[in-house]
């Protein structure tokens, strides 16, 4: 008698994460208007990413084993009221079909590991704070920073990079960044 013996599954990533590129951003606005809708543009933090590039290898990307852009998250230069430099994150996005693959959870962890690297200091947002919180992001650090426009206070996030980095920290929270216009035109 001849025994069939059960097929062994390769485990392959479902996903990988890599910069990302111009020939990217059809595919990241698509996405962020189908999780964010147009409203997107109306948000207190788009205030502080308007005509401004993102920081400089910090623009991440999922891409699953077709190429096809499934995540994207961008992190942008502001100063953090008498904290200084710092870091805004937003918006991240996962695509509806590939939210149950830990995509996003991978994609903070990506920008979060590079913008220790890198040697930034902190990082705040705006989102949700139980999902945040797994991370490291607090409402606590930031309560002594304002944001440009209204914000949910519980909603408003930090995370310390290097210790001590927001503490007593006050003042209101400004982008800094690279202006589009300019790097176009350099």
């Amino acid at each position: 008698m001849h025994h069939v013996r059960p097929h062994l599954a390769v485990a392959t990533p479902a996903f990988r994460i890599r910069d990302e590129r111009r020939g990217d951003v059809a595919a990241r606005e698509a996405l962020l208007d189908a999780a964010f809708g147009p409203e997107r543009f109306a948000k207190t933090c788009e205030r502080l990413r308007e005509g401004r590039r993102p920081a400089q290898g910090l623009a991440l990307i999922a891409e699953d084993g077709a190429g096809r852009l499934i995540a994207t998250v961008r992190l942008w230069h502001v100063a953090a009221g008498s904290a200084g430099a710092a870091l805004m994150l937003g918006p991240i996005a996962v695509d509806a079909s590939a939210r149950s693959l830990g995509v996003g959870a991978e994609l903070m962890r990506a920008a979060i590991g590079r913008a220790r690297a890198f040697g930034h200091r902190a990082i705040v947002l705006v989102g949700d704070a139980p999902w945040y919180a797994r991370f490291g992001f607090s409402p606590e650090l930031t309560l002594g920073l304002d944001l440009p426009g209204p914000v949910d206070r519980a909603r408003f996030l930090g995370l310390e990079l290097d210790a001590g980095a927001l503490a007593g920290a006050r003042g209101l929270v400004i982008g800094t960044g690279v202006s589009a216009a300019l790097a176009r035109a350099a």
